[in-house]
């Protein structure tokens, strides 16, 4: 999925002489069938699937917490400690590297998120419901349909053009990105609390039944907007743009869901016998914050004005086989760090605050979690 992560996020750096949906309008025949495969199977479909995985390494780490025996409070100061290094990194991360930055809305979905786990199961799927619709509601300002270029927050032309120019735009998608991870942060909670990925022989039926139609339903649900994108039909009318973009991120929830489902059946088939790649992917994603950070570093160099400048240089195309190098380079590194034996160092930074509320206060006495911790 951080395959996925890399293709999702590298193509909205590109110019054009237009652009929708983060796509120049301008490609070749190439581009145009790029675009719809990354409009259909990726963008609004990747982001989602984390959301799921993080509300479920919340439902864990509770659960853990309370097999040990500690009390509501010190759980909850527990995970208000992660939601602010989230916070933290994810600030860092949006003024150094790449604005689109979600670490700290995540961090602020946390700190909200808490008082979610005290919720029952009904009310859990009730409120997702609820934000679902919110998100399939027409709306003007999908990122899907949006035909804005990059802006300087983006691609500013010099360092002190980065900070003044981020610092502005980073409190918004801060405190409004946790909208979107509303829905499959609380069905992570509802599944964690189930633990269905980690027995996922006791829920074949659901996990196929979620991964097909999940999957389904991303895929038919992308085509208003993908065949758009790509140049196949004609673009509309704005309005019905306003109804097409949200259309295409509600039904990425769904993918979400699908996607996840879809990995932990295939997961439970490779897990009596991995061989080196799977082994090296799963390395990936107990890294995955680290190899997360890792793909910003090259969007920072390839892309911003004053370093690489590639933004009017590479294609969709080239882009994509960017993105799918960068994620291949961090597969090579995740794994030789398995193979020493290392963690991640940002997994270490994030697991010592959160367990011992101090930096380099040394390893927490948990010593397995989900990637998404």
């Amino acid at each position: 999925m951080l395959l996925f992560i890399a293709l999702a996020n590298s193509h909205y750096f590109l110019r054009g002489s237009s652009v929708l949906g983060g796509f120049p309008q301008d490609g070749s025949k190439l581009d145009q069938v790029v675009t719809w495969v990354i409009a259909t199977f990726v963008d609004g479909r990747a982001f989602p699937m984390f959301g799921l995985l993080f509300g479920y390494g919340v439902a864990q780490i509770v659960r853990r917490q309370t097999e040990a025996g500690a009390a509501w409070r010190s759980a909850r100061r527990l995970l208000w400690r992660r939601s602010l290094v989230l916070v933290v990194l994810g600030f860092l991360h949006a003024m150094l590297l790449y604005v689109g930055d979600i670490l700290a809305a995540y961090g602020v979905l946390l700190f909200i998120g808490v008082w979610a786990l005290r919720w029952k199961d009904r009310t859990l799927l009730i409120v997702a419901a609820v934000f679902l619709l919110l998100t399939a509601m027409p709306s003007a300002d999908s990122l899907a349909t949006s035909a804005d270029p990059p802006d300087p927050s983006m691609l500013p032309p010099d360092l002190w053009s980065q900070i003044s120019e981020r610092i502005t735009v980073q409190p918004f998608i801060m405190v409004l990105g946790p909208i979107g991870f509303v829905t499959p942060f609380l069905i992570g909670l509802w599944a964690g609390r189930r633990r269905i990925l980690e027995r996922p022989a006791q829920h074949v039926k659901l996990l196929r039944t979620t991964a097909a139609f999940g999957i389904g339903v991303a895929v038919l649900g992308a085509q208003p907007v993908s065949l758009v994108l790509a140049g196949f039909v004609d673009k509309p009318s704005d309005g019905t743009l306003s109804v097409f973009g949200p259309l295409h991120d509600a039904a990425g929830v769904f993918g979400g869901l699908g996607y996840a489902s879809l990995i932990c059946l295939i997961a439970m088939r490779l897990s009596t016998a991995p061989g080196p790649i799977t082994l090296a992917i799963s390395a990936v994603g107990q890294r995955s914050l680290t190899c997360y950070l890792a793909q910003s570093v090259v969007w920072t160099v390839a892309f911003t004005p004053y370093l690489a400048d590639l933004s009017d240089t590479l294609t969709v195309t080239t882009t994509a086989l960017l993105a799918a190098t960068t994620w291949l380079a961090t597969v090579f590194l995740a794994d030789r760090m398995r193979r020493t034996g290392s963690r991640g160092p940002f997994e270490i930074l994030i697991r010592n605050v959160t367990y011992r509320g101090r930096f380099g206060a040394g390893r927490p006495p948990i010593r397995r979690e989900s990637p998404t911790g």
